[in-house]
Parts: structure tokens; C-alpha cells; sequence
């Protein structure tokens, strides 16, 4: 199976600088969390093309993601994006709504905790995106702790911090 992975920052790939006592999106770390899982039968090309938190997202932003999108979506057989969880829902509607009846599977994730943080909930996560990607229908998806859920009509519980249907 082949996979694109579209990277675009937040905080899964958030590391921490110890001058500024800061997050940062400087480089993404998909690729590292990657390595890290065995994935014999997947062949995994990459395409980094934003690194910053998605509260910053602009419409231009999410239009070259869709790019992104259209561009790969030709020679692989399903698509995952990591996403900012911030504003993920925006980017989950904006790509429904652009790309209509998807061909293959377009699977969003992310972290509410970044990568290298003990704690992390971004291996879980990138680890199911990349089983969600065998097992799901065309469309757009956010997977995400344990759950795929179809766009439309995807929030972002803050409380319960996870994604749900809107209801």
C-alpha cells in the first residue's frame, strides 16, 4: 500500500526550546515517529509542506493543502495529514467541501500533546491514521483516539479533548 503523508505543524511536531522556555514548530518529527513503528507492507512518501500551529492557518494555508492533496492523491492510495487540533475541523470541512467525492481515504490527525512529550498522544494517533487508511471508504476523515469520524459535521470537544460529531 502507498501512503502520502502531508505534514502542515501543530502540536504533534511542536518541540521545546530550552532558551526561550517555548513551543515550537520548527521541523516536523512524523518521519521519527514512523521509524519507530513496523510498517512492512507500506511504502511512505512524505510532503512537508507547512510547519506552524494551526491557530495560525489562513485560507491560502488550507488551499495549499487541498494542492497537496490533489497532487498526490493520483499516485498513492490514501492520504494522511497532521494537523494542528486546533483548527483541524476547519481543514477537515474546507477539503470535504473542495474535493466532493474523494477517490481515496484523506485521514487527518494530530496531538493534543507533541511528539517528544512523555505523555504524547501522537504515536496512538499516527499509528491509527495509518491502519484507518486500509480500513476506511473514500472520503475525509479525522483519526484520532480511537476514532474515525466522517466530515462533515466533525468538532473538537475542548473539554473532553478528542474530536466528536457534531450533534
Amino acid at each position: 500500500m502507498n501512503i502520502t503523508i502531508i505534514t502542515t505543524g501543530g502540536t504533534i511536531a511542536k518541540t521545546f526550546d530550552e532558551l526561550d522556555g517555548k513551543l515550537h514548530n520548527e521541523q516536523p518529527v512524523i518521519e521519527q515517529i514512523v521509524a519507530g513503528l513496523r510498517l512492512p507492507d507500506l511504502t511512505i512518501s512524505y510532503r512537508h509542506v507547512l510547519s506552524k500551529d494551526s491557530l495560525e492557518f489562513t485560507d491560502a494555508d488550507r488551499q495549499l493543502v487541498l494542492e497537496n492533496v490533489n497532487e498526490a492523491a493520483a499516485g498513492c492510495d490514501a492520504i494522511v495529514i497532521s494537523h494542528g487540533t486546533d483548527t483541524l475541523e476547519q481543514t477537515g470541512e474546507f477539503l470535504h467541501r473542495k474535493i466532493g467525492a474523494a477517490e481515496i481515504p484523506i485521514l487527518l490527525t494530530g496531538a493534543m500533546r507533541p511528539f517528544e512529550f512523555r505523555d504524547t498522544d501522537a504515536k496512538q494517533n499516527l499509528t491509527e491514521a495509518l491502519l484507518a487508511c486500509r480500513l476506511v471508504a473514500p472520503g475525509v476523515y479525522v483519526v484520532m483516539h480511537n476514532r474515525v469520524l466522517a466530515f462533515p459535521g466533525v468538532v473538537k470537544d475542548r473539554v473532553a479533548l478528542t474530536f466528536v460529531r457534531n450533534a
